[in-house]
């Protein structure tokens, strides 16, 4: 198959809009018409991720962390970074990123760490791309009409106003712009040709993506005893632990992965009494100390957990779309830092 197959129905799941300003997600190597047998679900494209792949005969690299976060304006190989862009530019493997639209996606890393708090009653976080609202006015003949509303309504989740014409029917329903194209999609699929419709932007309504979540413990916990399970969730030797008082009970937790320390205010907001992130600086401790918050900083790599996540989901859509593909997780630990 070719890479786009699997690039394209990915963005369907976390479109690229999602991704944060100057974040460089998204194709980061190679040619995305270039047919791949093997794909290589990573956290990090490092050097030994790329010889895993080699040695596994993989020949797409699905990464969490772009490989390139800064440009290169040389390609001297005596410089390790870019000695690996030879290497995989030399085997034909393809590297695609999905960074900040993964964390902002519904179902994506941030609901795959608050699933492994077991946080419930979950919510947003930090608001990023705001999906603007339209109504989407739809003329059909009298004989699809119900077909149609029923996935209208199914879908986009919404009562339509309905009107009787002539040749057919009128009725409109309001929905997300980013639920658009699979609403036409799918009518067209029902109606064919007896169709059309307009669409209007409206001036409210819509939908909000966030990046981070924040939800409810189970049941409520002390703050040293909620580091240590943290520690078991997310599989790490040591974290560091922000806290006046680690006999605090925590009930209410904001977790956001990778470097999330600026967002504590937002955690604050949102009534939460631990927040569980990664590369707290010195001065933001101090900072969330001050503020009464406790922090448990497990490190940027409980991102991994999108190795296993990614993997399954691309199984499944493997089998969905019967793709001649086969997908693996690596099968290395690329945290730099080791406790001792």
């Amino acid at each position: 198959m070719q890479a786009s197959e699997l690039i394209e129905r990915f963005e369907q799941f976390a479109p690229l809009k999602l991704k944060w300003e100057h974040d460089p997600t998204g194709l980061q190597i190679g040619d995305p018409q270039q047919i791949v047998h093997k794909v290589l679900v990573t956290l990090d494209v490092r050097p030994e991720v790329v010889q895993e792949a080699i040695a596994i005969g993989a020949d797409m690299i699905f990464a969490h962390h772009p490989v390139m976060f800064r440009s290169a304006n040389n390609l001297d190989y005596q410089d390790p970074q870019k000695a690996m862009y030879a290497e995989l530019a030399a085997h034909h493997i393809l590297v695609y990123a999905a960074h900040t639209n993964l964390d902002c996606a519904e179902g994506g890393m941030n609901d795959w760490l608050a699933d492994a708090l077991q946080l419930q009653d979950v919510q947003g976080l930090v608001p990023g791309y705001h999906a603007q609202a339209v109504k989407m006015t739809v003329t059909v003949s009298t004989d699809k009409v119900e077909a149609v509303q029923d996935y209208l309504t199914g879908t986009a989740g919404a009562t339509l106003d309905r009107y009787a014409l002539n040749s057919g029917e009128q009725f409109s329903v309001d929905l997300a712009e980013d639920a658009l194209s699979a609403a036409v999609a799918g009518v067209n699929a029902l109606a064919g040709d007896a169709w059309d419709y307009q669409v209007v932007p409206l001036l409210s309504g819509g939908h909000q993506y966030y990046m981070g979540r924040v939800g409810d413990l189970p049941k409520p916990m002390s703050a040293r005893a909620f580091a240590e399970a943290c520690k078991r969730v997310f599989h790490v030797d040591g974290l560091r632990l922000v806290c006046a008082d680690a006999d605090q009970m925590i009930s209410r937790v904001a977790v956001l992965g990778g470097d999330g320390g600026k967002f504590y205010p937002q955690a604050l907001q949102a009534g939460a009494q631990a927040y569980v992130t990664g590369d707290v600086y010195y001065h933001t401790g101090h900072d969330m100390l001050a503020a009464g918050l406790t922090v448990v900083d497990p490190g940027h790599h409980i991102e991994s957990i999108c190795k296993s996540h990614l993997t399954e989901l691309f199984q499944q859509w493997q089998q969905e779309s019967d793709w001649s593909v086969e997908v693996v997780a690596s099968q290395l630990n690329t945290d730099p830092f080791t406790f001792i």
